[in-house]
Order: C-alpha cells, then sequence, then structure tokens
C-alpha cells in the first residue's frame, strides 16, 4: 500500500482560506498537519502552535514536532516567511527567505524590478520620517496625480489617490495613521508612484523552478479612479486579447523571478497601459479572502487543490483558458465606519440567476472600517452563467440587493 502523503499548512488564525485548504486536502487523501498562531476548529487534525513573527524558532519547533513531511503550504500571507523557514528546515522546497520578504515589501519590489528592467509605474520611496516637504518634492518628481501608499499593507489598505501636493502630504498623515492603528514597525517608509489608467487585471499562477503556469486571470471591470481602490468585481476569464494576456503572463514571470521566488502560488495585478503590461504589485500567495471559490479547474478541482499538488511535485497542467465557466466574486466592501448589525437582502441576491453564493464573513456586532483605514470587506459572493457579461450582471445585481446595517 501507497504512504499516503503528508502535507504541513501554515494557516493565521485569521485566515479565510484554512477551511479551503482543509477540504482539499481531505479529497486528494492527503493528510494534514497545522501549524498556527491561534485557535481553529479542524476536526481532530493535528495542530502546532507556532508564533510566525520569529520563522528560525517557529521553523525549529515545527522540525521538532511535525515529523517527515512531504511538502509545506502557507494558507495565508502571514505565515510565508515561516512556511519558508519551515520547509528549509524540513529539507522540502521552499522559496528563499529574501524572495518571500521582497515580496512582502512594496518599496523592495519596485527597486528590484527596476533594476531587472520590468514595466511598472514611476516611484520615489520616502524614508521614515515622511516629512511634508520629502512628500511634496516625491510627488511632484511623479507628477499628478500619484498613488501614496504603505509598503507592508495588503487589500488596498492605505493606499490613496493624490491629484496635487496637498493632497498627497494629507494622504501620507492619514497612511501614517493607518500604519499606528496596524501596529506595523516603526519608521516604515512611504512610497510614492505614479498613477496608470488602463484596465486591471490580475493573475493567479503556480511558479515551479522559476516558471509560471497561469491559472486564472480576472478582469476588474469595476475599479475606481481613487480617491482609494476597493477591489469589487473579479470576473473570469479575461475580455482582453490573448497577446496581451500572454504578454501580462511572461511580465508576471519575470516579476517573480527578479523578486527571487521559484515556487508555489503568486498573486499578481497588472495595469494594461497604452504601452502594454505594467506591474502593480505581486504577493507570494494565491488569491485572497474567499475569491478563490469562484474558481473550478478541470475535473472539479480547486485553486487549493492545485497548490497543494504543485507542492508535492505533480505537474499542474492547467491553463488560464481552460477554467471550465465564466465565473466571477463581487468583494462586498465596508460602505462606513460603525458597527455591523446585520446585512440584510441575502435570500434575494441568492435569487438572481448565475448567484452560486453568498457569504457573510464578518458576525454582527463587529467594529468595521471601510478602506483605506481597514482590511475587511464584509463579505463575498459568487456566481457562474454562459458569458462574462452574464457573471457581471449577476454580481453586480446581486451586490445591489445586500444592504448592511451599521451603527
Amino acid at each position: 500500500m501507497t504512504a499516503r502523503r503528508r502535507v504541513l499548512l501554515l494557516a493565521p488564525a485569521s485566515s479565510y482560506r484554512t477551511a479551503d485548504f482543509v477540504r482539499a486536502a481531505s479529497r486528494m487523501g492527503v493528510d494534514l498537519t497545522v501549524a498556527t498562531d491561534g485557535a481553529l476548529f479542524l476536526g481532530g487534525r493535528p495542530v502546532i502552535p507556532v508564533r510566525p513573527g520569529d520563522p528560525a524558532r517557529g521553523a525549529e519547533l515545527i522540525a521538532s514536532r511535525s515529523g517527515p513531511m512531504d511538502a509545506v503550504v502557507a494558507a495565508d500571507a502571514p505565515m510565508l516567511p515561516l512556511a519558508a523557514a519551515a520547509a528549509a528546515a524540513l529539507g522540502l522546497p521552499h522559496n528563499p527567505a529574501d524572495a518571500v520578504l521582497a515580496a512582502a515589501d512594496k518599496a523592495r519590489q519596485r527597486q528590484r524590478w527596476a533594476a531587472a528592467g520590468i514595466a511598472q509605474p514611476r516611484f520615489e520611496v520616502v524614508p521614515a520620517p515622511a516629512l511634508d516637504s520629502a512628500i511634496r518634492q516625491a510627488a511632484a518628481a511623479i507628477g499628478f496625480p500619484c498613488v501614496v501608499k504603505a509598503v507592508s499593507l495588503s487589500a488596498s489598505q492605505g493606499v490613496l489617490l493624490a491629484d496635487d501636493a496637498d493632497q498627497a502630504v494629507w494622504a501620507a498623515a492619514r497612511i501614517r495613521r493607518v500604519l499606528a492603528d496596524a501596529c506595523q514597525r516603526a519608521g516604515e517608509p512611504l512610497l510614492v508612484e505614479g498613477y496608470l489608467r488602463g484596465p486591471e487585471l490580475s493573475i493567479d499562477g503556480l511558479l515551479t523552478n522559476g516558471g509560471l503556469t497561469p491559472l486564472a486571470i480576472f478582469d476588474k471591470p469595476a475599479m475606481t479612479d481613487g480617491p482609494t481602490f476597493e477591489e469589487t468585481l473579479l470576473v473570469t476569464p479575461s475580455r482582453l486579447p490573448d497577446p496581451v494576456l500572454a504578454e501580462a503572463v511572461r511580465t508576471t514571470g519575470r516579476a517573480a523571478r527578479a523578486l527571487g521566488l521559484r515556487t508555489g502560488p503568486v498573486h499578481a495585478e497588472l495595469r494594461i497601459t497604452s504601452t502594454g503590461a505594467a506591474m502593480l504589485e505581486l504577493a507570494a500567495r494565491s488569491i485572497g479572502g474567499l475569491c478563490s471559490r469562484a474558481l473550478r479547474f478541470p475535473g472539479g478541482r480547486s485553486l487549493e487543490e492545485l497548490i497543494i499538488a504543485s507542492a508535492l511535485g505533480q505537474p499542474v497542467p492547467v491553463a488560464a483558458d481552460r477554467v471550465p465557466v465564466p465565473s466571477g466574486v463581487f468583494m462586498l466592501p465596508v460602505p462606513r465606519a460603525g458597527v455591523l448589525r446585520a446585512v440584510e437582502g441575502r435570500d434575494d441576491a441568492a435569487a438572481v440567476p448565475g448567484i452560486t453564493g453568498v457569504t457573510i464573513t464578518i458576525p454582527p456586532g463587529r467594529q468595521v472600517c471601510p478602506l483605506p483605514d481597514g482590511d475587511q470587506y464584509l463579505g463575498f459572493i459568487f456566481a457562474e452563467a454562459a458569458t462574462r457579461s452574464d457573471v457581471e450582471k449577476a454580481l453586480t445585481t446581486a451586490s445591489q440587493r445586500l444592504r448592511a446595517v451599521i451603527e
């Protein structure tokens, strides 16, 4: 009898993704051990308590308690440095620690991409303390409109558009407050970069020895032009021409390799400008939140199954155009700050033709805050339909039937 493969999943207690990875491992017949920094209900599966802030010590603890493993997978971004350290300690394929850290720092990304000649916005890194005069100087050098952003945050948190120098200074002050509230490290620089016009898309893929296999390309037909940059509507496959998408995939692969990434999932954000694809950001993880539930691959496999299979060294012969049917997700933004009492209209939203699920992820009674200060969405709506237009229409209609009651 062939021994069951053993996978270590590193999952922060705050992650949306853990349950999906657990289900994927169960469907695959994989023995799963979970390392986490909090309480997770995992149906009796082995759990190793860890502290992701100390990767070296955490890796030692995991190696002493986990036993032999065939692969290490991180469910979400906070566990990526520890996942790299744990895989190294267990003698398994992994990304270099420096590459993982570079992918988590928007300023280091920009600098490495600039050195590699990868298309991206013009940028200036403003060291801390980011004085008003330094912000004005950087913004003037970039030109207007410009984008001011924190280098350590994600999900559009701490990102603001500025149309002039005064707005740039105001944006920097507000982002410093966001960083303080998020307990980020003292002395973090800010990034000022040019605003690129054109369609925005995201690419999810898997790296194998530095080669990128694209899994899904999402259009973002509802992206705003600031001052915040909420991601709401994602639809796949993309409407863009194949040559444009091919260039975007090539650019993403080059960007990942320039950071030093060699293996595992990547999630990239790009703008398609008049001169071609330009990198906005890239993370050494798969798409966030519950968005992966919008995807189903040949054989009914989930994105999490493909990630685990790739980590186990199994080939993943899936191209972006092989997602069986058009699908999408609508991420529900927080409309205003306060205490969430209810999200009304879920049955009406679920009844829209094409809608396959409505999931509210924030429980009643929780304090909520919109972008750019907050980092959460109220929930997710999922759809499948015969055409991309039908998916977009279904998601938009369903979102309009929901109402958040916030006091």
